[in-house]
């Protein structure tokens, strides 16, 4: 059975070790910013959803625009 990805606030961490999973959250969470930060659009897009650099959490529309950009993460 499939795993449904559920859109609500996740932590900065949380959301990065769901990406990667076979790494540290301290890892998990400098590649999942690096993914972020190599696109502008993706950035703009966050901001319009009121997100800020250095954000601890994202919250469910942040997570739903992600999840547009990147793919669910299973």
């Amino acid at each position: 059975m499939e795993k449904k990805f559920e859109i609500r606030t996740y932590g900065f961490g949380e959301l990065a070790q769901l990406y990667l999973p076979r790494v540290s959250k301290t890892s998990a969470s400098k590649m999942f910013s690096s993914w972020i930060y190599r696109c502008p659009e993706l950035i703009e897009r966050l901001q319009g959803a009121e997100w800020e650099k250095r954000q601890k959490y994202f919250t469910p529309k942040q997570v739903k625009i992600l999840i547009d950009h990147f793919d669910p993460p299973y």
